[in-house]
């Protein structure tokens, strides 16, 4: 606003003194450069003359004590509500909190609970151009919006892209389906979320910046697949990733390419691991371990399973199976994943005191 009063005074006096106008002369550079030098040395974004209105700590120092500092620190959430507020709510854990927030690394004192810090897997999305998705569904028999009549088809599946109403289909089911092996082909970005509501008979599609994700092991439920029930993870991705342990690490991307690197990134790209966001884990069933897979697919099959008897104190103690479960679409890679940078380096710290 400074900047542009400065040019207007400037354009006004070479109007009454019949001047040429300059640009070089009319336009201050310092009036910027100084205005963000001061907000990021001290951290209050706005105006220097109204700095108590302005929003306080939006730069900070980034924390050199030691390597586990920094990275903890780059991974640090704000919640902007006041610090001297009686109300617990936000301070607490919430259940879609899980493998998102750390449970455990939060600041003692007035700022615990909204001063968090991301889990370890979690993701920020940078969000991706919704308009190929909505293409490819109008394409796939999704009727536009516009041409919508409720009357001939008011049990219609409503289809949102970004909170966006963009047309219903009348199969949702083939259509879900459809754009979900998309994106395991790696088709349409990873970072798309896809979520189907039965009961509001909605399909809702995210792809913009700004959501938490975090990565799960798919569950093969094909029905025409030799690995149904099994995870889609195999000993040929393993072999792959233990043959890259034996690559050079300071090689950049083209080389990795060439030299067929698979990493963490080829697991996406071939349907290994999918990223769902809180709002898509509502809609898909997650199980906790490999092995509890396992035990479900005995127990759908009509094995009985036989309780541990030994009295073993040691034992860990494991949730019972639900028997009623009879499909499973996700698994948690480690239950360890929950904990954030300070807390993962703690040893056994299920096992304190």
């Amino acid at each position: 606003r400074r900047l542009t009063q400065d040019v207007y005074k400037y354009l006004q006096r070479c109007v009454e003194n019949n001047r040429e106008f300059n640009l070089t002369l009319g336009v201050k550079s310092t009036t910027i450069t100084n205005g963000l030098k001061y907000s990021l040395a001290t951290g209050n974004w706005g105006d220097q003359k109204k700095a108590a209105s302005s929003t306080a700590g939006v730069s900070q120092v980034l924390n050199r004590y030691t390597f586990a500092s920094t990275l903890s620190h780059l991974r640090r959430t704000n919640t902007p509500i006041g610090r001297d507020g009686k109300i617990a709510k936000p301070r607490q854990l919430h259940n879609t909190h899980w493998g998102l927030v750390c449970p455990a690394e939060t600041p003692e004192g007035q700022a615990c609970g909204l001063v968090k810090n991301l889990a370890l897997m979690c993701y920020v999305t940078v969000g991706t151009p919704s308009e190929p998705i909505v293409e490819f569904m109008i394409q796939r028999n999704m009727e536009v919006l516009e041409e919508y009549e409720p009357l001939r088809s008011p049990n219609a599946t409503k289809v949102f892209v970004n909170g966006v109403w963009v047309g219903v289909h009348r199969d949702p089911a083939h259509l879900v389906k459809t754009v979900q092996d998309l994106r395991r082909q790696h088709m349409i970005s990873h970072e798309v979320s896809l979520i189907r509501d039965i009961r509001d008979r909605e399909f809702k599609i995210f792809t913009d910046a700004g959501r938490v994700c975090r990565p799960l092991f798919v569950v093969d439920n094909d029905s025409e697949s030799v690995n149904k029930g099994n995870l889609v993870l195999n000993k040929s991705h393993i072999a792959r990733l233990e043959g890259d342990q034996t690559m050079p690490i300071n090689m950049d991307e083209a080389q990795r390419q060439n030299s067929g690197y698979f990493g963490f990134k080829g697991l996406i790209d071939h349907g290994v691991v999918e990223y769902v966001d809180a709002e898509e884990e509502e809609t898909i069933m997650i199980v906790m371990t490999p092995e509890d897979l396992d035990i479900s697919r005995q127990i759908q099959a009509g094995y009985s399973i036989q309780p541990d008897e030994s009295g073993d104190l040691n034992k860990r103690v494991k949730a019972p199976m639900n028997p009623t479960a009879h499909i499973w679409t996700h698994c948690e890679i480690h239950p360890s994943m929950i904990l954030g940078i300070c807390a993962s380096i703690i040893p056994f710290p299920d096992h304190n005191q």
